[in-house]
């Protein structure tokens, strides 16, 4: 009798499997994401460059638009149909960055490159927990911890994983430049808003549009994870350490933690900001639909424009814009003016992570992950901060006018520290 060989995968699959026999579907990616987080299959060593290019798009689409953005679209969801206060849907939002913040810490402190590659490879099914997990409960305090569980995910899939596709890129000799990698932010956007508005058009209960995401995120895991870069050779990267930080990074970093601010209060309530408004009632989704769009193109077009105008003056245009995305909703009320301010927060604020962590990286070539995750610690100081004291000035105030004023004087402070970096020249290549 011929007995069919077994891997690791499907054994641990069948084990798992074995427990709920009778489960729900949605514990189907939980149960899946499990055993391949336990399995420790190695990544394929030869990739073309489109293999690499669709495996780190997956994973933005996953840590970022499925286990963070999905919470935009779903938060009005949460507050109508689950109870959540608004209050409450700050603090979610802040407990997801908490998670961001504690694997940023994490990621700065790790040097080895297997140990990288391997965290990065958990994060992606950490991502499928922390997104469908969401529909298990309708607990504050469990949403909270799955929320948190999102955010360690994201921090694996921005930072280790660009990381490893920076060293990719390096190690390959093609051009260091992250707009295309960075294109599966604003895709994220796009998946997340267009699944929103066809769960919606379908009636269905806020645990089953999780379910939905849950779904989602599950296929983009098992493209990422089967398209992994490969560990970094030792040689390159095993003596490795972050640089101490130099004349550019403090101005830099206090540019990121203004530009996080910017992005935290943007991201989390631009669709509750367009439903708040009695005259845009159901536009939230497009809105956000729109900020997608936007997105997706738009780091490779900064891509461009850097190359051409230099690094701090592209991220200088960048902060005005993103500005602008946030003062328009706070002096017109009209359609137009939501959606062009929807428009100019995605074309600009993906770009400002992605410019802002080629700068780094370039300076960084044999750990840009680490020294990414340390510029990084300001970006999540301010997703930590932003989000409950948006919420309570929006709680104080009766509307989101005053939290966007703070948030373009915010920025504001960010560009100044821009334009000063660029006046002293200290900055190397920008």
């Amino acid at each position: 009798m011929l007995l069919r060989k077994t891997s690791p995968t499907d054994l641990q699959f069948k084990v798992f499997a074995a427990r709920v026999p009778d489960a729900a579907a949605i514990r189907t990616p939980i149960v899946y994401a499990t055993a391949m987080m336990a399995a420790n299959t190695p990544p394929t060593a030869d990739l073309h460059p489109w293999q690499v290019w669709l495996g780190g798009l997956a994973s933005l689409i996953l840590t970022i638009g499925m286990a963070r953005f999905a919470y935009t679209p779903m938060l009005p969801v949460m507050q109508m149909d689950a109870g959540l206060s608004i209050p409450g849907g700050g603090w979610l939002a802040t407990a997801n960055y908490v998670g961001y913040m504690a694997g940023a810490l994490l990621v700065a402190r790790i040097e080895n490159p297997v140990w990288r590659h391997r965290l990065y490879g958990w994060g992606l099914w950490l991502a499928v927990i922390g997104t469908v997990g969401m529909a298990l409960s309708n607990h504050v305090l469990w949403w909270a911890l799955v929320r948190f569980l999102g955010g360690l995910a994201g921090a694996a899939g921005m930072l280790l994983g660009t990381g490893l596709v920076m060293n990719w890129l390096i190690k390959t000799g093609q051009r260091a430049e992250l707009g295309l990698h960075f294109m599966g932010i604003g895709a994220g956007v796009v998946v997340s808003a267009l699944a929103a508005a066809w769960f919606s058009a379908q009636a269905w209960t806020w645990q089953a549009r999780w379910e939905g995401f849950g779904a989602i995120a599950l296929l983009c895991a098992v493209v990422a994870w089967h398209w992994r870069p490969p560990v970094p050779d030792a040689a390159a990267s095993g003596s490795a350490t972050a640089p101490s930080p130099r004349y550019w990074f403090w101005p830099m970093m206090l540019a990121y933690f203004c530009s996080g601010v910017g992005f935290v209060v943007s991201a989390t309530y631009t669709v509750a900001i367009v439903e708040a408004v009695p005259t845009l009632a159901g536009l939230g989704a497009w809105a956000w639909l729109v900020t997608g769009l936007a997105a997706a193109p738009s780091v490779y077009l900064w891509d461009r424009i850097a190359r051409r105008a230099g690094e701090l003056p592209a991220l200088i245009a960048a902060y005005t814009g993103q500005i602008a995305s946030v003062v328009l909703p706070a002096v017109s009320d009209h359609w137009i003016a939501a959606l062009l301010a929807a428009a100019l927060f995605g074309g600009t604020a993906i770009g400002i992570v992605s410019m802002t962590l080629a700068f780094v990286g370039k300076r960084s070539p044999k750990n840009p992950g680490k020294a990414m995750a340390q510029l990084t610690l300001g970006y999540g100081a301010a997703q930590i901060i932003g989000p409950a004291l948006t919420a309570y000035a929006v709680a104080a105030s009766g509307s989101y006018h005053s939290a966007l004023w703070m948030t373009a004087v915010v920025l504001g402070l960010g560009v100044v520290s821009l334009v000063r970096l660029r006046q002293t020249g200290h900055a190397q290549n920008a």
